[in-house]
């Protein structure tokens, strides 16, 4: 687990250093770019990075003792028929219990899947617990959807939460070109 919050924190670094260095180049990019491009991603930042773990309970505990603070409760995400979630476009049964670490610039979300299909099966069948995705805030969830499928980012799982009003999640395959999956949430 310790290894875990070690690459979580090397990743944060180079995040950081990736938004400064790359901040210029981005700008003069976006003024070349024609109306046939696919846009760059427009966010608020960096809200959230995932871990996949097989005891969401275990896993919280170990985190909040890393960082000294208090364990913060789970949760299950939203039946089916509420969250209306599908995975590779199709409609999936699967859910998971959730647990968040509240950092001051982001929160760290400790995801472990119960049924499947899901991306975060998936995942932890292919790897074992470890980083699955980097969440950023976004306005225009379809128009972004679309966008990154433009960037052959395609869409992996979509699905909406009934505590806040319209609000919804999409991950995208973007392995390839980021190295990592990426989260998109609106009215987070």
């Amino acid at each position: 687990m310790y290894k875990q919050i070690l690459v979580i924190a090397v990743m944060l670094a180079l995040l950081f250093v990736i938004a400064a260095a790359q901040a210029p180049a981005e700008k003069k990019e976006a003024a070349e770019m024609t109306e046939t491009d696919s846009k760059p991603l427009p966010s608020r930042g960096v809200v959230q990075i995932a871990v996949v773990v097989r005891d969401v309970e275990k896993a919280a505990k170990t985190w909040a003792e890393f960082f000294g603070m208090e364990v913060p409760k789970t949760s299950l995400t939203d039946p089916p028929e509420d969250s209306h979630a599908t995975y590779r476009g199709k409609p999936t049964d699967a859910r998971a219990k959730l647990a968040f670490l509240k950092m001051d610039n982001l929160q760290i979300e400790l995801i472990e899947p119960v049924g499947e299909p899901s991306t975060w099966m998936d995942f932890l069948k292919a790897n074992g617990e470890g980083v699955h995705h980097i969440a950023f805030e976004v306005k225009g969830m379809k128009e972004q959807i679309a966008n990154l499928e433009k960037k052959d980012m395609p869409l992996i799982q979509f699905g909406e939460w009934t505590a806040h009003t319209g609000g919804c999640y999409a991950y995208f395959d973007s392995i390839k070109q980021l190295g990592v999956v990426i989260e998109l949430l609106e009215n987070y």
